[in-house]
């Protein structure tokens, strides 16, 4: 596979002290599909900055063996108190993150980052749309009359989709003739980490698509399901641009994302009775603890459901 060229992936020029380990790291992930481009530069800007910090206190040539748990320590106390938490705890995500890889290929014993405590973050309730704000955002008109009959069922497969398997952007945007099987409504979903799962997406999607299809060539296996205007492949820029004009052309909040679309199809679930390892499994979500935060979205329904169920209401 084709080296990455390292400024994309370490955040900059590669005259730092540990330079080489974190380029050699970041490429690896790469290579591997464990973490996405974006995710990457991310973790090569922490790293770096962390690097840098750790020269210009005392001097550190880049022998990533000689860190101490103290460094770490001192480095996010210091970091907390110039930076937003949420700052600090991806910081420290990258730090533990590489620092387990080196000790995984021998290039530490230990790692002294095993008792570094992740900085909480305050659990924000996600945005998104009720369910008559989803129609209404199904139901609007094209931004522009000039729009093809084939763009427009695109569009509308785009939202169905979406909505109707609550996935991310990128997965959408993977998504390849073959992937979605037109009779069972079942979908192949190619998530983070590369996990795959099998998750339905619904009639009214399934619909969508079909309606497009019949406007398409034969869709070749393994050809994207979802082309762009000129043909090419699906980019996830052009579905939020999309999504803004449709938007305001349904009168709705201007900063929902495709990402609420993905929180408001597992808010619905749950709000109308769907078990919560389900909802999960939908979605993809490793951990139980993040599907749980869409519990607190549907107190009105539970209050409801204690009126009517609990002898002493």
């Amino acid at each position: 596979m084709k080296r990455r060229p390292v400024q994309q992936a370490d955040g900059g020029a590669t005259d730092w002290p540990g330079s080489k380990e974190v380029s050699d790291y970041l490429t690896r992930q790469l290579a591997g599909k464990r973490l996405a481009p974006r995710t990457c530069l991310t973790y090569g800007r922490s790293l770096k900055g962390f690097a840098l910090w750790m020269k210009s206190n005392g001097g550190w040539e880049g022998d990533w063996a000689k860190l101490s748990a103290r460094n770490l320590r001192d480095f996010v106390i210091e970091r907390q108190s110039t930076h937003d938490r949420r700052s600090v705890h991806n910081q420290v995500s990258a730090l533990r993150a590489f620092l387990a890889d080196l000790r995984e290929r021998g290039g530490i014993n230990s790692t002294p980052a095993a008792g570094l405590v992740l900085p909480k973050l305050p659990r924000s309730l996600p945005k998104f749309l009720t369910e008559i704000q989803t129609d209404a955002l199904m139901e609007a008109p094209e931004a522009s009359e000039k729009e093809t009959a084939e763009t427009t069922a695109r569009n509308q497969a785009i939202l169905e989709l979406l909505y109707g398997g609550g996935l991310r952007v990128s997965e959408l945007c993977g998504l390849k003739g073959g992937d979605l099987e037109l009779g069972t409504g079942l979908v192949r979903v190619l998530g983070k980490g590369s996990k795959e799962r099998v998750i339905p997406v619904g009639d009214t999607a399934v619909q969508a698509v079909q309606a497009y299809l019949s406007l398409r060539n034969t869709v070749v296996r393994g050809a994207p399901l979802l082309l762009a205007a000129r043909g090419g492949p699906l980019h996830p820029r052009a579905v939020q641009l999309m999504l803004k004009k449709k938007l305001a052309l349904a009168g709705l909040p201007a900063d929902l994302t495709p990402h609420k679309l993905r929180h408001a199809c597992a808010t619905h679930l749950l709000s109308n009775g769907a078990d919560l390892r389900l909802v999960q499994e939908q979605l993809g979500h490793a951990s139980l603890s993040t599907t749980q935060i869409y519990t607190h979205l549907t107190v009105s329904r539970l209050r409801e459901v204690h009126r009517k169920a609990h002898p002493r209401p």
